[in-house]
């Protein structure tokens, strides 16, 4: 359990303690894994924990968001460039393969890769051998790959929108995290250890949850997970203008802010505009809820390019901090 504490995962309940059973198998088995979760449950935590209780925990643990790499550079981003390849590579880059040689590559939201990087990786999962950009020279690397995604990557694959090859080579072991609704009696117990370095953090030893808090912490479902929580009493611990932390009595995030007045009418260009935005807004949300809030599978479900949808829901302030 110690070790467990030092790498994050905390959690007495059944289902963590399931979870953490599963870890200790899987990271003492050198194969490529698949982890599975809602946004905000840990994956990265998780998949560290695999890396730091194996053989390779020495080596370099390289995680990368690939939603974030740039389409027309993911290739070199994954297996690096030779100086000249393109129009900016003014040096060699080993890439994120040559990186991790010997330890672990953590790829994330793996189901943002495009068909093109797809094929590349399945190349590199089947010999271990892969070229860089612009070069002749085939290399091999020793490296451990763990995935993670909220997409149901066998509908994107029936929707050729992703390689079933790829899902077969990745889907060798899967553990699926168990999102915070499935471990209730952890909720207390993970509050008070953010409370607990809150304290720390800001010298505020005196600070400490109201009764009601309490039970809104037992009541609330947290469809953002353990990031929710650990937001929520943030928030309310910075808001607090006395010793205690109050839960639920400030404004969740996506909760409509109470009405202040009657409504006026307003000019034609000023109602349009707002009901551009309430719209948007509302299609947004439905949009990130079906997709458990993964913005690239959002993007296809709107027909839209993951830049220009994600500045959409960054305008509405829909946007979800995809850190952990």
């Amino acid at each position: 359990m110690n070790q467990f504490v030092r790498l994050n995962l905390l959690g007495s309940s059944e289902a963590m303690q399931a979870m953490r059973r599963q870890i200790e198998k899987i990271s003492s088995v050198d194969v490529p894994v698949m982890v599975l979760g809602e946004t905000g449950t840990g994956k990265e935590l998780v998949v560290r924990a695999i890396h730091y209780l194996g053989e390779r925990k020495q080596r370099p643990f390289v995680p990368v968001n690939c939603g974030a790499l740039p389409e027309m550079l993911v290739e070199s981003e994954l297996f690096g460039h030779e100086r000249g390849a393109f129009t900016d590579a003014k040096m060699e880059s080993p890439g994120l393969i040559g990186e991790a040689d010997g330890g672990t590559l953590f790829l994330d939201e793996i189901d943002a890769l495009g068909l093109k990087a797809q094929a590349a990786l399945l190349r590199f999962l089947q010999d271990g051998t892969y070229r860089r950009v612009g070069g002749a020279k085939t290399r091999k690397a020793n490296v451990r790959i763990v995935v993670a995604t909220n997409a149901n990557l066998t509908a994107l694959s029936e929707a050729r929108h992703f390689r079933r090859d790829l899902l077969y080579r990745l889907d060798v072991v899967t553990l699926r995290i168990p999102p915070l609704r499935e471990r209730s009696d952890d909720v207390v117990e993970l509050a008070h250890v953010f409370l607990e370095r809150l304290r720390a953090r800001y010298a505020k030893d005196d600070m400490r949850f109201d009764a009601e808090s309490l039970n809104h912490l037992r009541m609330h479902t947290w469809p953002g997970n353990v990031r929710e929580l650990e937001n929520t009493v943030h928030r309310a611990f910075l808001l607090s203008d006395d010793h205690s932390v109050r839960l639920g009595t400030t404004v969740l995030p996506g909760a409509a802010p109470p009405a202040e007045g009657p409504v006026t009418t307003r000019g034609f260009r000023t109602e349009k505009a707002a009901a551009i935005a309430s719209f948007e807004t509302e299609y947004l949300r439905r949009l990130l809820a079906e997709s458990n809030g993964n913005l690239s599978l959002a993007a296809r479900l709107a027909g839209e390019e993951r830049s220009a949808f994600g500045k959409l829901v960054r305008k509405h302030g829909l946007a979800r901090d995809r850190s952990i």
